[in-house]
């Protein structure tokens, strides 16, 4: 799409689609570079639809925020955006997720080339999800080579129904202590990255009862 043509755009109807995909408040300056339009244009355009959302009752709202502007849930609605979260963070884990956070809770703190080595397989997106999910969490570096390591969360007893760690099931003794994955754990493991996809279909420990954990 060239210059000419967003140029040519709805002013109200650009700023909407602008809108929808910012991360922070953006600045009438920034919108008004954006869409090619005078930037007084484009702050008595925001206030209009921000007038208009208002009096259509809709369940968002375009706000001023932080000299930027940006959509938020209108404050009546939060109760359904709020159990909305909640259903997502309750849903079941995947198997896949419930043996490696297994593995971090026998074994924390524990890097996550530990965790690959004892399930097998690539954990970085399986472990991206228990960081989302707040189950578990970054608990220093590892002496030797600097790794991040991880640990459960106080959330992840409170779901489990657990008092502390010492109240775990004795499960440890039948995961591989760290001197025999040492040399697994030596070879090159690609560093963490938040955004990589599940690459769990390869062979896991069978050792983890989580057939009817529900985190």
């Amino acid at each position: 799409m060239t210059d000419s043509t967003v140029a040519a755009l709805d002013l109200k109807g650009a700023l909407e689609a602008v809108l929808m995909v910012v991360d922070e408040p953006a600045t009438e300056e920034h919108l008004a570079k954006i869409v090619e339009r005078p930037r007084r244009q484009v702050a008595d355009a925001l206030r209009e639809l921000a007038d208009e959302y208002t009096v259509q009752g809709r369940g968002f709202e375009l706000r001023f925020v932080a000299g930027g502007w940006r959509f938020y849930t209108r404050a009546q609605y939060a109760p359904a955006v709020e159990r909305f979260v909640l259903d997502g963070q309750q849903a079941r884990l995947t198997q896949a997720a419930l043996e490696t956070l297994a593995v971090v809770a026998y074994r924390q703190p524990v890097s996550r080339s530990r965790v690959s080595a004892v399930r097998g397989v690539n954990c970085d997106g399986v472990m991206r999800t228990l960081l989302q999910r707040g189950l578990v969490e970054e608990a220093g570096t590892e002496p030797e080579t600097g790794a991040i390591l991880y640990a459960t969360t106080n959330y992840f007893l409170e779901r489990m129904g657990l008092r502390g760690l010492d109240e775990l099931p004795e499960l440890a003794p039948f995961l591989p202590e760290a001197e025999a994955i040492e040399a697994e754990t030596q070879e090159a493991v690609p560093s963490f990255d938040p955004d990589a996809p599940d690459t769990d279909d390869g062979p896991t420990t069978k050792t983890t009862d989580t057939t009817t954990t529900e985190l």
